[in-house]
């Protein structure tokens, strides 16, 4: 398309803000950022205006001083309680290959719900697989009080003290990797063997180290697309710089593949992620 992309890492509140700065200066007319913090979001507005620079954010969606979303602002992110479905429909879909019997499959979902992406991911996730036919009464839900991996495992712990005796199988599912594998690091420790469990997270990055293992109960991830993200924001932007065509205000990307042990270098290599 004939535009200058001009790449620059933001760790911070304030690398981001000085950031807008040296982007008008180098003649940029327009950004697209994933916030490190999304509370920087008004700042981040009111820095754009100041130097005539149009915004638009991705993967995660500002926020005001109330914690409202600020909906004026063009974002591309993912649509969370869609790829929660496609994981739990992943999930279903392993279980049915490994001819488990759903009255001795349980689920137990890790669910962060003061997130409200987290909380429609799961959601999405547990409608699939009550679709697929697992009881209700199957599906057990653990709050996580923390999003990494320690997190997930004292949730699941929490859960599978509820387990009846008679529970063979188990899926873990959760909001994005870390609060899967600290599941499946749970039903290790419960004693359950790798080829009863079934994980699969979400993201695909942080799930690298664990796929490269010869085999454990995490299963794959749901890996979403990236390079097509920002091939799409860049494109957006250009358009309303060059045409003055304003973005839609909310983009929903839903393009997600699993990665297993028998793909993920395959696919991660596609997209450059491999390493």
């Amino acid at each position: 398309h004939g535009f200058t992309v001009i790449k620059i890492a933001v760790p911070d509140g304030e690398k981001t803000l000085s950031a807008i700065d040296s982007l008008a200066a180098n003649g940029a007319k327009g950004f697209v950022i994933c916030p490190p913090d999304v509370s920087l979001g008004p700042a981040i507005v009111a820095k754009a205006k100041v130097n005539g620079l149009k915004v638009m954010a991705v993967d995660d969606r500002f926020v005001d001083a109330k914690g409202n979303f600020m909906e004026d602002v063009p974002y591309l992110g993912m649509a969370a309680f869609e790829v929660g479905q496609k994981q739990g429909a992943a999930m279903a879909a392993e279980a049915k290959k490994r001819g488990w019997d759903w009255k001795d499959t349980y689920a137990v979902i890790n669910t962060f719900n003061e997130l409200d992406t987290g909380k429609k991911r799961t959601d999405g996730s547990i409608k699939s697989l009550e679709e697929a036919g697992i009881p209700k009464d199957h599906i057990l839900t653990a709050a996580l009080k923390t999003l990494d991996v320690p997190g997930s495992m004292d949730a699941t712990n929490s859960a599978l003290v509820k387990l009846p005796s008679g529970a063979k199988n188990l899926i873990i599912g959760g909001m994005n990797d870390n609060t899967v594998l600290g599941g499946v690091r749970a039903t290790e420790s419960a004693g359950f063997k790798a080829a009863n469990v079934i994980g699969i997270g979400i993201n695909g990055t942080d799930a690298i180290g664990e796929l490269k293992k010869a085999d454990s109960g995490f299963f794959g991830s749901m890996l979403p697309s990236p390079h097509i993200e920002g091939y799409n924001t860049a494109l957006m932007m250009y358009e309303w710089v060059t045409k003055g065509t304003e973005p839609p205000k909310y983009t929903a990307m839903d393009e997600v593949t699993l990665i297993t042990r028998a793909n993920f270098q395959e696919e991660l290599t596609k997209i450059g992620l491999w390493k």
